[in-house]
């Protein structure tokens, strides 16, 4: 199916008022920054990164001004390559500049500079919006410092003081009753106190396969090429997560997640296996771009459509929005522009009725600071994490109370995103060969 370009997608939203959608904002903080501009006179001195590794490994960014001050913020790291590297080749377009010209300095990153991939942000390369994304953050979280504010405040407000967070918990055999009642009691003792847990739907495998995955199950019918689930795959599929359902109570939210790897017909046959258990929303079955089979697959779905997180800019999510290709858009910040860009997009998702989640493979600097952003967003549901297990993950950053509880981050009143690095644990995950901040 053919859908809008970026240009038919971008009118849409003008001639839909999108052109006001974030007014309130934009004439807040242009206010703001345009007085602290005229009363600080500071400039960017320095464009820093930093990269720890783990499971993953997550690029931090630090915006540096000429009288010492400093934003912070995350860029994504795995699974893109040469983050860091893109993020450096753009410090020459922002030294000099007024840091609290955000949208100014965003909107053209790249343009006429020897970026290493793309040259805009209104169309270019997915790197390039990957290292812009997270030099906004970073500018956003020094706005807040040079104007002794919370960003939350700057972006429009704080709807909320604590954000809902979800893990990605499941249990060892979904198809083993006693399996999932372990799961459950343990789920129930988390010391986080997760109350939403989104679960990877279950895959057979072809009998031809020499699959390694533990209780891989052998399919006749199951194709590894096509898009389809096998009835054996959907039988399968309904019974882990009754199963789950069972165990958890309702108490708790489930959320049945896939990979963009279905077709139309198996995506709505998976929301109908599904329906029973309630679930909070079924996440990306179908490919990434719009196509008019979203939009079928939301109008028939007795379950809410969940998608967008390798969505960039408003132009991205446009067509899903107009055409309600989706009952819940899913940014992560990380691609889709930063705060600013993502902000635009809850306004205009708010015109249709349609709320916002956050998707976030990152660190705990990305996740606090996603929490700040969702803050500010009047229809927000919950944000994804990968932390809060208690590693050494919880402790990259300086806190002063508790990281999570009762599955929610508490927003932080202090300025900028109130993230402050724990240096003595993120020097000791950095990456062989990187150093704090790049010292000597």
């Amino acid at each position: 199916m053919k859908h809008k370009s970026h240009g038919a997608s971008r009118r849409a939203f003008l001639r839909s008022g999108g052109a006001l959608a974030g007014a309130g904002v934009a004439a807040l903080s242009s206010t703001r920054l345009a007085n602290a501009a005229e009363s600080t006179r500071t400039t960017i001195k320095d464009i820093q990164t930093m990269t720890l590794g783990g499971a993953r490994t997550y690029v931090f960014v630090r915006v540096i001004t000429s009288d010492g001050r400093y934003g912070i913020g995350e860029a994504y790291g795995t699974p893109s390559i040469g983050g860091a590297e893109q993020i450096l080749s753009l410090k020459p377009q922002l030294v000099g500049k007024n840091p609290l010209e955000i949208d100014k300095l965003y909107t053209f990153l790249g343009e006429g500079a020897p970026s290493l991939a793309g040259t805009r942000t209104d169309g270019s390369a997915h790197n390039l919006m990957r290292a812009a994304s997270g030099i906004e953050m970073a500018l956003w979280d020094l706005a807040g410092r040079i104007l002794d504010t919370p960003t939350s405040v700057l972006l429009g407000g704080q709807f909320r003081d604590r954000v809902r967070v979800y893990d990605h918990s499941a249990p060892r055999d979904m198809f083993d009753k006693a399996s999932c009642r372990e799961w459950a009691d343990k789920v129930r003792a988390h010391p986080s106190g997760f109350t939403a847990h989104k679960v990877d739907i279950p895959r057979t495998v072809s009998i031809w396969s020499n699959s390694k995955r533990p209780n891989a199950v052998p399919d006749f019918a199951h194709d590894p090429s096509n898009r389809q689930l096998t009835t054996k795959e959907l039988v399968r599929i309904a019974q882990g997560y009754e199963n789950m359902r069972e165990a958890i109570g309702w108490d708790h939210d489930l959320m049945v997640h896939c990979h963009w790897e279905l077709d139309l017909n198996s995506a709505l046959e998976l929301a109908r296996a599904v329906a029973p258990i309630k679930p909070l929303w079924l996440e990306d079955p179908l490919q990434v771009p719009y196509t008019d089979s979203w939009k079928r697959l939301t109008e028939e779905s007795p379950v809410p459509i969940l998608t967008g997180e390798n969505l960039e800019r408003i132009d991205g999510f446009v067509p899903f929005l107009v055409n309600q290709g989706c009952h819940i858009a899913n940014p992560d910040l990380r691609n889709s522009g930063g705060f600013l860009e993502s902000k635009r997009i809850a306004d205009f998702a708010s015109v249709f009725g349609i709320p916002m989640t956050v998707h976030n493979t990152g660190s705990q600097l990305y996740t606090y600071q996603a929490c700040q952003w969702a803050a500010s967003i009047r229809d927000f549901m919950a944000c994804e994490t990968i932390t809060g297990e208690g590693g050494w993950m919880d402790q990259v950053l300086k806190l002063d109370g508790p990281y999570i509880e009762k599955g929610t981050v508490k927003v932080s009143d202090r300025p900028g995103t109130g993230a402050e690095l724990n240096r003595e644990v993120v020097s000791a995950h950095l990456v062989p060969g990187e150093k704090w901040w790049g010292d000597l």
